[in-house]
């Protein structure tokens, strides 16, 4: 066994007793907070971010912000958001970033006119800062770490480290779980999104963060489990972290983890040599049959309920009126402000207001697209083209970031059913503008 696989099993089995460490004495989490940004800016500042330590320190707040929040360890709301952007001012003091990114510092310019449009249409018990703050921490976070990003050089062996720096948070997240639900048939009694298994915080932004480790173990396992202890645990945690987010019974987070596997197994299919592919072809086979198993062992924890969550049924069998719990009603409502104000639209935060007065609907957005169109009109229009178009158009000039469809994936997917909530989104779309470089090709080879 090499030093570095190692020190990665040591570093989750610290991980882990962390997982319990923060469920038995919760005010452990405040003093996690505190480290975690005081450690990246030490890290970061000692480095000079020779090699990119600021995507590794994202990764890592990106992972245990779900756990903080969780513990009530974070001493601001924002506080993944707001680490992410210190890190990344830092990293570019250090490492400078590209003129190329000019479409990104467009994108940041187009969301001014909404945030000037709030200051002067927001009821006047409104607080406006943190009405602009609350709806624009993700998009100015993805924007920065776009900005950042874009066409960076960094080797395959970095963005790994990347990927591990993400898996490590995950397994407190996954062990906190078991310690606060350790038996799921016994909290499930509906087909409702679930708070139990959801660690007492919100099922969607859970098993946002759960569907993430899916992938991210799924990653691990296919390129980077050298050895059969590794393949071993790696694929353990595949499907714990499957089984615990098709539990929470909230299901944007799981298909979208689904969805990033297909498209991860397709473009390295894709770009293999013809020696590779049977190997991919029984990848695909296995991880099908492992997750029926998974699908199995859930239906039988839940009493069949997950079966009927997933096909719209309420827990007697009846067909909801719903297809996505109420959200159609917020998205219909978003794009009629879009058609009511093409040009600026309603200004940052003003939705949720518009929406309670007509319709006495009290909900912020769950949908960050129709977000965009409503509060920023024509302007958020042009930013959301320029997300969606931008890592396309680099994945199809170089395809050696095997991994930035499956990112831009995650973005689109996730901001469609949790909007900006997380940090996740925007730090994860942003590693789809990487430009990766490799010594060897990697592969799926294994000792």
């Amino acid at each position: 066994m090499k030093k570095e696989e190692l020190s990665y099993i040591y570093l989750m089995l610290f991980h882990a007793s962390l997982g319990v460490l923060v469920f038995v004495l919760p005010f452990i989490s405040k003093i996690y907070t505190i480290a975690i940004l005081t450690f990246g800016i030490y890290y970061i500042v000692k480095t000079k971010n020779r090699n990119n330590e600021v995507l590794v320190m994202s990764a890592y707040v990106v992972s245990v912000e779900v756990l903080l929040r969780m513990t009530d360890g974070m001493l601001l709301n924002e506080f993944g958001k707001y680490s992410i952007l210190i890190f990344m001012f830092l990293g570019m003091i250090y490492s400078g970033f590209t003129n190329k990114a000019f479409l990104y510092w467009i994108f940041l310019l187009l969301l001014i006119p909404g945030i000037i449009l709030a200051t002067l249409t927001l009821d006047l018990d409104t607080d406006v800062r943190k009405a602009i703050a609350f709806n624009l921490s993700g998009p100015v976070c993805l924007g920065v770490s776009a900005i950042y990003c874009y066409q960076r050089k960094i080797s395959f062996d970095r963005l790994f480290g990347v990927i591990t720096a993400f898996s490590l948070p995950l397994i407190a997240v996954v062990v906190y779980l078991f310690l606060y639900t350790p038996s799921v048939k016994a909290v499930v009694t509906g087909t409702q999104s679930n708070f139990e298994t959801s660690g007492g915080f919100g099922p969607n932004q859970v098993a946002t963060i759960l569907g993430l480790g899916v992938f991210i173990f799924f990653v691990q396992l296919v390129l980077n489990s050298r050895i059969k202890l590794l393949l071993i645990v790696n694929a353990g945690f595949v499907m714990v972290f499957a089984f615990r987010g098709i539990v929470t019974f909230s299901r944007g987070g799981i298909l979208t983890a689904l969805m990033m596997v297909i498209v991860f197994l397709l473009v390295l299919y894709f770009q293999a040599n013809l020696k590779t592919k049977p190997k991919i072809g029984m990848i695909i086979m296995l991880s099908f049959v492992a997750g029926l198993g998974v699908w199995g062992y859930s239906s039988l924890q839940t009493s069949g309920l997950i079966n009927k969550r997933y096909a719209n049924q309420d827990a007697a069998g009846r067909e909801k009126k719903s297809q996505l719990t109420g959200r159609e009603t917020l998205i219909a409502t978003e794009m009629q402000m879009f058609f009511d104000n093409p040009i600026l639209g309603v200004g940052v935060g003003r939705n949720k207001e518009i929406r309670e007065k007509e319709t006495g609907i009290v909900s912020a957005s769950h949908n960050e697209i129709t977000r965009m169109l409503a509060e920023h009109g024509s302007f958020g229009l042009i930013d959301l083209l320029i997300l969606l178009f931008t890592p396309l158009f680099l994945f199809m000039v170089d395809r050696q970031n095997i991994l930035a469809l499956s990112f831009l994936v995650f973005w689109l997917l996730t901001i469609n059913h949790a909007a900006m909530r997380l940090a996740a989104p925007a730090f994860v779309y942003a590693l789809s503008l990487l430009k990766v470089y490799t010594v060897e090709k990697p592969t799926i080879h294994r000792e």
